[in-house]
């Protein structure tokens, strides 16, 4: 195990390196870069020696290549570069959003558990009665909405129309996390419901779920302690694809309610053309992925002893 764990690790370097050239080439095929976006920030027009200079300043007379490079070299050292918009050192920009995405990918997936999990073995235990349809349907429905319309309609409601919540930022305590929350985990709950549902369906055709019934175990018994039990492997793939997801920073969701997290973070950054700050975003998106596969073929390891056997036959 602690060989695979180290391999893992060390396939994150040339994953890292692909996708931070990739990004940095395709960021700088755009005719317009960061002093051009300056330069309409500040709404006055400059000069072209004021732009050369600028650009000299930042290092983006240079070609792309020793640009990349340098970056590189400065990552190694622990320099994630300066904002070309804020001035101010993208590390500690980024750990500055960081916990505010957190806060949403906890809660996010805490409410999703506390709705897929339920009505995916309601609906299987329930198959083909009205709970199922119904169930079903509100899942089919779920997942036809796009994020935006889920978050503009729960804002027009429950902000504009009641008044319980917010309308956007993060200023207002606990209320200010409810809808942005809301918004993801309908999403992820309409989506892993139905796939719950499935694998507990398959599980009750089993030959253990039949012995277990003839031989008088109650069927609450059954469902929670073999069946869901069974069905982790699924919830935890599931939840794994969801933390790397949220954890990146959900840039539709964030923008949409000025939650400020990284998400937000990025789409700012993109709109600036601030290329350091992007960088430094897929940087975290690329070790978040490669970093939850890892701790998922863990758990899978402890869950599932037919892994255990294969490793030690």
């Amino acid at each position: 195990m602690k060989k695979y764990i180290i391999k893992r690790l060390l396939q994150l370097i040339p994953i890292l390196f692909g996708i931070t050239l990739l990004t940095f080439v395709l960021m700088h095929t755009s005719s317009v870069d960061a002093v051009d976006m300056m330069e309409q920030n500040t709404g006055m027009a400059w000069t072209e020696e004021q732009k050369a200079a600028a650009r000299e300043e930042l290092g983006l007379d240079k070609s792309v290549p020793v640009q990349y490079l340098n970056w590189v070299g400065n990552m190694l050292k622990g320099d994630m570069g300066t904002s070309y918009i804020s001035g101010q050192p993208v590390l500690q920009m980024f750990l500055e959003k960081l916990p505010m995405t957190i806060y949403l990918t906890i809660t996010s997936v805490l409410m999703t558990i506390a709705l897929s999990i339920p009505l995916g073995i309601l609906s299987a235990v329930r198959k083909n009665r009205f709970t199922d349809y119904f169930i079903r349907i509100l899942s089919f429905i779920g997942n036809s909405m796009p994020g935006f319309f889920v978050a503009l309609l729960l804002m027009y409601l429950f902000s504009l129309k009641l008044g319980w919540f917010p309308v956007m930022g993060s200023g207002q305590g606990w209320k200010s996390i409810v809808l942005p929350t809301l918004t993801l985990a309908i999403a992820m709950s309409a989506k892993y419901t139905r796939q719950i549902r499935a694998t507990v369906l398959e599980e009750l055709k089993k030959d253990y779920v039949v012995g277990a019934r003839a031989r008088g175990i109650r069927e609450r018994k059954i469902l929670v302690g073999s069946v869901l039990k069974a069905s982790m492997l699924t919830i935890v793939t599931l939840l794994s694809l969801s933390i790397g997801s949220l954890l990146g920073g959900t840039a539709i969701v964030e923008s949409i309610f000025m939650w400020d997290g990284v998400g937000k973070m990025a789409v700012d950054a993109i709109l600036t053309r601030d290329y350091p700050v992007i960088q430094v975003y897929v940087v975290w998106m690329a070790i978040i992925y490669v970093m939850v596969n890892l701790v998922t073929d863990i758990i899978y390891h402890y869950l599932d002893p037919r892994i255990r056997l294969q490793e030690n036959p």
